[in-house]
């Protein structure tokens, strides 16, 4: 039976472990993922946790996820404030961990997929770095749900990029437009911008 909307309740300090475990299963199929993790889901599970505890040691970093009547979470999204950066020591951890846990090439492939993406955000604007829902409570308003609390509550704009072409026009309808889009391997990574309210 589908749970009602109502049932389900906003948490705006979620665990980063929990969060990873549900950008892991949602991003299954994300090109840019999939690339940087060979399709792994294992590779991927560790690449989220390890993206995920350095972002969390990022002074006003922020987390949010939708939670059910069980307190399960069933999407999670992560933002970056404006001009955030990880210090040198939570930089060289990161690498130590997705290294030894995803192998060489997904790092490699992160550090290119950085390359192309940082730096993009326009001044003032925090980044969406990550937003999905796991894969058995798609389609049915989660997503919406919790992209609309997001942008309720970031009212200074916000950046994100995405190498999936779905996602372009999804995010256009939230009032997001295009930036630029940068090739990359065998992606074509779309940044995209939305002013704030």
């Amino acid at each position: 039976m589908a749970e009602a909307a109502g049932s389900w309740r906003i948490d705006t300090d979620p665990d980063p472990a929990a969060c990873a475990v549900v950008l892991a299963a949602a991003f299954a199929r994300e090109p840019a993922v999939s690339w940087i993790c060979d399709g792994s889901a294992p590779r991927r599970t560790h690449w989220f946790r390890a993206v995920l505890r350095a972002h969390a040691g990022l002074a006003g970093a922020r987390r949010s996820a939708l939670v059910d009547a069980e307190g399960r979470l069933i999407a999670a999204a992560v933002l970056t404030p404006p001009g955030a950066r990880p210090d040198l020591w939570a930089r060289a951890l990161w690498t130590a961990r997705t290294g030894l846990r995803c192998g060489p090439r997904a790092l490699g492939r992160t550090l290119r997929h950085l390359a192309v993406t940082d730096g993009g955000a326009p001044t003032g604007a925090w980044t969406l770095e990550f937003i999905g829902v796991r894969p058995e409570s798609a389609g049915r308003g989660a997503g919406r749900l919790l992209l609309d609390h997001v942008l309720a509550s970031t009212p200074s704009g916000l950046h994100l990029t995405t190498a999936d072409p779905a996602n372009v026009s999804l995010y256009r309808h939230f009032g997001f437009t295009v930036s630029r889009v940068t090739p990359l391997g065998p992606l074509s990574v779309t940044s995209m911008t939305r002013a704030g309210a």
